[in-house]
């Protein structure tokens, strides 16, 4: 069942989707994603994602809990790129380098939509040509759809010039449902590879195996266990905030808290997942009266390699005109029995 459940003012509205399992609340300001709740073992039914409860910061604050990222996701190093020969420069706003699509990007912009079926609502953006900086008209649709206890994000994008897009969804998950870190969660990440990160968390270029690091999370680990180590990546990263490289085995991330049996399972077309562990959480006075701090919650970013403008022979964030961007990212809440 889907229905709007409060309209922010003439143009934001929140959208409740709900299953027999789970509710998701979304709206169409960044396609966020404002609550997920979903029950415990116990029956228990706790909000298992970070949010505000003042609407007014998702519009002004800066760490995109919950929201749709992009034009680019991630860090562009210098802001700058070449495409066909020409120079673009984008804002500069997360150290020296560009992030998440720009000053306002598509976390800070109001979609239409439309509510296609019982499960399923259809955003839609239009990014001009220039928009922070980036080259061609890029049409973008967002199609959510909540089926018992899996959300289904689709993206679809085609643009009249040739561009960047590498879109993700930020939400900062926490299965416990309470204030705490989560040190207690179990990860798994099905990837024999990571991207190194230089201060400033752009990757430098130096893929490196997960073998013997703290980042082998090909068997499900306790984060608290790991991310503590005397590692000089995690030392940069002031915790994970790493680009993931998946095998194609399976493209999956797992997090589990053991104590509600909660479990999320993330899959995706996508070839690769940012983990990154709210290392930079400031203390915001987040939902039900709660101040979020570091590590407070996990970030789950399916997406192409960032920076991979500067990085790949041939970037897979490149979109040229005629193409369509086609990436399916599931999200399945469950409780292990």
């Amino acid at each position: 069942m889907i229905q709007v459940i409060k309209k922010i003012d003439e143009t934001i509205e929140l959208i409740s989707m709900k299953s027999e399992e789970i509710e998701v609340v979304v709206s169409n300001y960044g396609c966020t994603i404002v609550k997920v709740l979903m029950k415990d073992e116990n029956g228990h039914v706790d909000d298992v994602v970070l949010g505000y409860d003042d609407f007014t910061n998702y519009q002004t604050l800066d760490a995109y809990l919950g929201a749709l990222v992009g034009r680019v996701a991630n860090r562009i190093g210098k802001g700058s790129f070449q495409l066909n020969d020409k120079e673009y420069h984008l804002a500069i706003n997360n150290g020296p380098n560009h992030l998440h699509g720009g000053i306002k990007g598509f976390s800070y912009q109001t979609f239409d939509y439309k509510i296609v079926d019982d499960s399923t609502i259809e955003f839609h953006y239009l990014s001009k040509d220039g928009e922070e900086g980036y080259p061609g008209n890029l049409d973008l649709k967002v199609i959510y759809q909540l089926q018992g206890d899996t959300l289904t994000v689709r993206y679809l994008a085609t643009t009249d010039k040739d561009t960047l897009i590498n879109i993700t969804n930020h939400s900062y998950f926490n299965l416990s449902g309470k204030k705490e870190n989560i040190y207690e969660h179990e990860l798994m990440v099905c990837a024999d590879t990571f991207a190194c990160i230089d201060a400033d968390g752009l990757p430098t270029g130096q893929i490196k195996k997960v073998d013997q690091t703290p980042f082998d999370l090909r068997d499900s680990a306790m984060i608290g266990e790991r991310i503590e180590l005397e590692d000089e990546q995690l030392k940069l990263g002031m915790g994970f905030d790493h680009p993931f490289l998946f095998n194609m085995k399976k493209n999956q991330v797992v997090l589990y808290h053991p104590k509600t049996k909660r479990r999320l399972v993330v899959s995706t077309t996508l070839p690769g997942a940012q983990i990154y562990t709210a290392n930079y959480l400031d203390g915001r006075l987040g939902k039900y009266g709660h101040h979020y701090y570091k590590r407070d919650a996990i970030c789950i970013e399916t997406q192409n390699l960032p920076d991979a403008i500067h990085l790949e022979k041939e970037p897979t964030t490149i979109l040229r005109k005629g193409e369509t961007y086609d990436e399916v990212t599931s999200y399945k809440f469950e409780v292990v029995k």
